[in-house]
């Protein structure tokens, strides 16, 4: 998910969380309590500072290949780039309002969802090796995006995703990675994609209780939330955002079982990506400052899990977003963007 940091999606939690006390900046926030660089506490994490990316990123496949969009003239194109060089994908007339979503890869293949002057959403593919773009099917339905990582699953060598009209009925459509006809699945009531097998009634946090069904096993799971939480759910953790008549107090992460509570974060802390503990260990914290809502940019942080530990990634970060393990930002302006990777499955 791509977010602009100062207006992330989840509500506010805090930065005091080692310090105990509230920052007056994201300056102050990145250096209060104990938390440590970057380099400190994943050295070997595989990461890059692109300051030379000619594409706007949709998607990275690893630190340094980069999948994006350039404009030229009245044409979009679709380019994989790595160290300078890129390789042309597709090739859109700008006139269309082409949009890239959902892209998405697994092992050498890489699929995405494309549309184009107003025509059926159709699902592409590639080979990250060279060879030439696919179209797997235009027999796309209704599509329901939500702009998280789930919204095109690569899984058992299908794509799935989510369709339909209203609330009463969502289809559950797959099609071979290989091609070929569409398979659809409906299940009452209004779902979106998870991490596979799983639907989530929940697609931008909510009160009252999230919902989510196993494909395999039918199983549903409920998760309760009190009047005074607004939840979002992945299989394994939940974002609890606890709100008073203020704002957000703080944010809690839980399995959704109820299990393993504990908080991640106080006020003045922003969820900076839809997506819920990110490899089911990272929750990417954003701290916007007293000038965010006309900058736009925010300090950055990742929440670790497993150690506990916050770790600082950037004082002033513009863009986020997440797909596949893979976490970049932007920092500068559009003149001289730096677009920074961290590979979070290398950690």
């Amino acid at each position: 998910m791509r977010s602009r940091i100062g207006l992330a999606v989840a509500l506010a939690a805090a930065v005091a969380l080692l310090a105990g006390t509230v920052p007056s900046s994201p300056e102050n926030a990145l250096q209060a309590g104990t938390r440590i660089t970057i380099e400190q506490a994943w050295p070997d994490a595989e990461r890059a500072d692109l300051r030379d990316l000619t594409v706007e990123p949709v998607h990275f496949l690893d630190a340094t290949t980069a999948v994006g969009t350039v404009t030229t003239g009245d044409r979009v194109k679709l380019l994989i780039e790595k160290d300078g060089i890129s390789r042309e994908l597709r090739d859109l007339p700008a006139s269309g309002d082409p949009r890239f979503e959902g892209m998405t890869a697994s092992g050498k293949q890489l699929v995405w969802a494309e549309s184009v002057n107003g025509k059926p959403v159709e699902i592409w593919t590639v080979g990250t090796d060279g060879a030439k773009p696919r179209l797997l099917t235009a027999d796309t339905g209704n599509t329901l995006f939500y702009g998280n990582q789930h919204d095109l699953v690569l899984a058992d060598g299908r794509v799935h995703w989510t369709a339909g009209e209203g609330d009463a009925t969502t289809q559950v459509r797959s099609v071979a990675l290989t091609g070929g006809a569409v398979t659809v699945r409906e299940e009452k009531g209004q779902w979106a994609m998870s991490a596979w097998p799983w639907l989530t009634d929940d697609t931008g946090g909510q009160a009252g209780k999230v919902r989510m069904r196993n494909l395999t096993t039918g199983d549903l799971v409920e998760v309760p939330f009190s009047g005074a939480e607004w939840g979002m759910c992945e299989p394994v953790w939940c974002r609890v955002s606890v709100m008073t008549g203020e704002g957000t107090a703080r944010i809690d992460l839980m399995h959704p079982d109820g299990s393993q509570r504990r908080r991640v974060a106080g006020t003045e802390t922003q969820a900076a990506v839809n997506d819920v503990a990110v490899l089911d260990r990272f929750e990417v914290l954003s701290i916007p400052g007293p000038n965010s809502d006309i900058t736009g940019t925010a300090a950055l942080l990742v929440h670790d899990l497993e150690t506990g530990r916050d770790v600082p990634l950037a004082v002033a970060a513009d863009l986020a977003a997440t797909k596949d393990g893979m976490l970049w930002w932007s920092t500068g302006d559009q003149e001289i963007a730096v677009w920074h990777t961290l590979d979070l499955r290398t950690i």
